[in-house]
């Protein structure tokens, strides 16, 4: 209990301290003028208060992956609560707060445009082909995700098919229309029903001192075969949005858009990376308490074909009673749905951009949509655990690229660009130690991997030195 209450205050005084030292460094200025003063279109450059800025950037980057990401995440052992918590405060939300403040500096610009004014055409196209096969990923996951949870809700009354059909469908529509007529209108109470279900869960252990694993237990690895599955690196792919992801500057734009000055940043960006930071942590404790300790959460899993959502649905009905129960998986389902809704939207923006295509018309919208909808219908073909693998990798990955454009955009400014170089460093070695290891990569000894990791940081660290002899400053 020591562990997870420190946890919590930890977060709360990375916010207000190292939430105020990032502002500091990006220089945010309440008296420049944001896009959606000088670009509002009705549409996707549309003012939302501040409040509501939040909200919608906390569902847009929460999805399943602080839940189902943070379940299996908590059989690496108490070593996932210190992942949570400093990978939220040093690496996570840095790297929102930084993307997101570029993008509004940037008229609103999506992360490949952004990326490629750092890093060069070549990285940018290639960036662009990644982050729309990412997002094409995340609209199956957290369809299908949504789909399994309401068809067990129902008892199977409504097929499974007929859910992923209803989903779809909303995703179609929220997609194109105004940003404030529907996810402005419907966010708050999705976001109302994810978060009191999270603070209901760790109301529940905390007052009925449950015994919340500590530090103290020792950091060794509780997965079943921890030589197939060692914390370093497979601990910081499986817990992503909890902690750091690629996915999140996907989604920043869409606020970046929308937010009224550079003074809300901290509050929008970061904050909501410390939110699902806190609702990570608080399900990481709850799989690894409501189980009986580790040994029963594996046990669980296998019984249950290592389902995540058969995790939720457990914890909510014990939690919450019956009632409870069905509110907090509609809150995971709501986290899931947020989520796919606006990776669509992204999606459009993002293709648009690529090919230039005005967003002005809505049938011309409308053709960028569909097919992103029929190819993740499509690729519901394939199983989930393994688009889930794919998209883990895919997301860490893109965090690099979007650290190292921060890196280099602040250095270009002659700020404290450290701040994001380090966190940078780390996830090139997460990311490329892991395609190197995992048998979904290149089933690489353990030892190797962690050396041709090794060398890809040192080697992009001289390239980042020598590039920098001849750095300018940019306004």
């Amino acid at each position: 209990m020591i562990t997870f209450l420190s946890s919590i205050v930890i977060l709360v005084l990375g916010y207000i301290f190292y939430g105020k030292v990032t502002e500091k460094v990006f220089l945010a200025d309440p008296d420049r003028e944001t896009p959606v003063k000088r670009m509002a279109d009705g549409v996707d450059y549309v003012h939302l208060p501040v409040w509501k800025c939040f909200i919608v950037q906390f569902l847009n980057i929460a999805g399943v992956g602080p839940i189902f990401g943070a379940i299996v995440g908590a059989m690496y052992g108490p070593a996932s609560f210190l992942w949570i918590v400093f990978g939220s405060i040093f690496a996570g939300a840095v790297h929102d707060y930084m993307s997101g403040m570029m993008s509004v500096r940037k008229d609103g610009n999506n992360m490949p445009l952004l990326i490629q004014s750092q890093l060069g055409r070549v990285i940018g196209f290639f960036v662009n082909i990644f982050i729309i096969l990412m997002v094409v990923l995340v609209v199956v996951t957290f369809t299908q995700s949504p789909a399994t949870l309401l068809t067990n809700m129902t008892d199977g009354a409504v097929s499974e098919h007929i859910w992923i059909t209803i989903i779809l469908v909303y995703y179609f529509i929220a997609s194109f229309v105004p940003i404030d007529k529907i996810i402005g209108k419907i966010y708050p109470v999705f976001g109302a029903i994810l978060l009191l279900t999270a603070i209901a869960i760790m109301v529940v252990m905390v007052f009925k001192l449950m015994p919340i694993p500590e530090i103290t237990d020792g950091l060794r690895n509780r997965q079943s075969n921890p030589a197939e599955t060692p914390i370093f690196p497979m601990m910081f792919v499986s817990i992503a949005c909890g902690a750091i992801s690629g996915f999140h500057a996907s989604q920043s734009p869409i606020i970046s858009r929308c937010i009224e000055n550079e003074k809300y940043g901290r509050p929008v960006f970061y904050g909501a990376m410390m939110t699902e930071g806190l609702v990570a942590l608080i399900w990481a404790a709850a799989a690894a308490t409501f189980f009986g300790g580790y040994d029963g959460l594996v046990g669980f899993l296998a019984e249950h074909n290592n389902s995540a959502a058969a995790v939720v649905s457990t914890i909510c009905n014990t939690a919450l009673g019956k009632i409870g129960g069905i509110m907090g998986i509609l809150g995971v389902v709501c986290a899931c749905i947020t989520t796919g809704d606006t990776s669509v939207r992204a999606g459009r923006l993002i293709i648009s951009e690529f090919l230039n295509i005005k967003q002005n018309n809505i049938w011309r919208r409308m053709s960028i949509v569909i097919p992103i909808i029929l190819i993740a219908l499509w690729m519901m073909n394939f199983k989930f655990d393994v688009l889930w693998r794919y998209f883990g990798w895919n997301n860490q990955f893109l965090s690099v690229f979007t650290l190292w454009a921060i890196t280099v955009y602040l250095c270009k400014r002659k700020r404290q660009y450290v701040i994001s170089l380090v966190p940078a460093l780390f996830m090139t070695f997460i990311c490329t130690s892991f395609i190197c290891f995992a048998k979904i990569g290149f089933n690489m000894n353990l030892t190797w991997s962690y050396i041709t990791a090794g060398a890809v940081d040192l080697v992009l660290l001289i390239v980042f030195f020598r590039w920098k002899r001849n750095v300018y400053v940019e306004d």
